[in-house]
């Protein structure tokens, strides 16, 4: 084999190490972003748990409402259903939008219906309520910790994505941009 061959052989070689590690590194972040929205997921769901519990309970005290109490558990639907949509493939964008649209109504449904019970202070702490309303505070400040971290991840799996030359691999292998919350 002659030096021009064996050069060639060399360099192939840490091209192909090369394409490997990038890989490698791609797969891992995007599988962090992953575990991420698992607890983002999670947020989502302890929140949702208390919400059902919390209309049942205000449905009586606040019939006048109920526009409200209707508004938060078709809210809760239609973040369940982005999240689950989005469960499969946690690094789509156009599927985090859709979340961040379903937040957004949720968040108006679940202030909106606080608000109430703030103006009604007997029902705060009437035990029918007060758990399940200090379940959906506390399920938002989790939710706020766990879309901190899914959006970290989302960060470093795009700033890896865009870095040259791992962006030509990138869209060889269908690596895409991960979407924030």
């Amino acid at each position: 084999m002659s030096d021009a061959q064996i050069a060639v052989l060399c360099l192939a070689a840490v091209l192909v190490f090369w394409m490997v590690g990038a890989y490698n590194r791609l797969v891992e972040l995007r599988n962090a972003i992953g575990a991420a929205w698992q607890l983002v997921d999670d947020a989502l769901k302890r929140r949702g748990d208390a919400i059902v519990p919390l209309v049942a309970a205000l449905r009586g005290p606040l019939s006048a409402e109920h526009g409200a109490l209707d508004a938060l558990l078709a809210a809760q639907a239609q973040v369940r259903a982005a999240a689950d949509a989005l469960g499969a493939k946690p690094v789509t964008a156009p599927l985090v939008g859709a979340l961040i649209a379903a937040e957004a109504a949720m968040a108006s449904a679940s202030s909106r219906v606080l608000a109430l019970l703030e103006q009604q202070s007997e029902l705060r702490t009437e035990p029918a309520v007060a758990p399940h309303a200090t379940a959906l505070r506390e399920g938002s400040a989790r939710l706020v910790f766990a879309r901190q971290l899914f959006n970290e991840a989302g960060q470093a799996y795009d700033d890896a994505l865009h870095q040259f030359p791992t962006r030509l691999l990138a869209g060889l292998f269908g690596f895409g941009d991960a979407g924030r919350l």
